[in-house]
């Protein structure tokens, strides 16, 4: 799989009765549903106009940022806190999964590549390179949950482990009382 895009995508398909992410408020998305908030976000994205290689962010504190991450890999964006920040407005508001962004979201899917920047450092196949390194280390699949804090959901540590557990199509647990968590290992992953 060449790019992020494809990740999630591949992911949705094959694990569709398996759970993605569990979140407080959200309750537990199984991957189609994963994927579907996350194409929602992009959706958005794409209807407010957002370009190839342009860097966004979101740091509402909660895990809308943590879809809007996903969103912008799959829009070809470049994920950087230096960037315009992802309006509130497509973050499960009124232009969440905007219908003017439909047509837009798959014509981008011939420009995003393996190649595609999506960190100041990363490209989508360098990120996948490291994912592929690290779920050999980690050994996690769908049968595997990952415990994370959902306070730490704005750290580099948690967000790495949160690809890492895409990547092995695991259960991601975000929990505020998650006090066993070692970031170790995923903290240099997005560098």
């Amino acid at each position: 799989m060449p790019t992020l895009r494809a990740l999630l995508l591949q992911r949705a398909a094959r694990l569709q009765e398996w759970p993605a992410i569990s979140v407080p408020g959200w309750g537990t998305l199984r991957y189609p549903a994963y994927r579907n908030r996350v194409e929602g976000v992009a959706l958005g994205l794409m209807a407010a106009g957002a370009a190839p290689g342009a860097p966004a962010h979101a740091a509402t504190g909660g895990p809308w940022d943590w879809i809007a991450e996903l969103a912008c890999a799959c829009c070809g964006m470049v994920w950087s806190p230096a960037g315009a920040p992802v309006p509130a407005a497509i973050l499960g508001g009124p232009d969440f999964n905007a219908e003017a962004g439909r047509q837009r979201y798959h014509d981008r899917e011939r420009q995003v590549l393996e190649d595609t920047p999506f960190t100041g450092t990363l490209s989508h196949g360098e990120l996948l390179a490291r994912l592929a390194r690290a779920n050999r280390r980690l050994g996690w699949d769908h049968e595997t949950e990952v415990l994370l804090p959902h306070d730490q959901l704005a750290t580099a540590a948690v967000r790495g482990a949160l690809w890492c557990a895409l990547y092995g199509g695991s259960h991601a647990v975000l929990d505020p009382g998650t006090t066993r968590w070692d970031p170790g290992g995923f903290a240099d992953l997005l560098d």
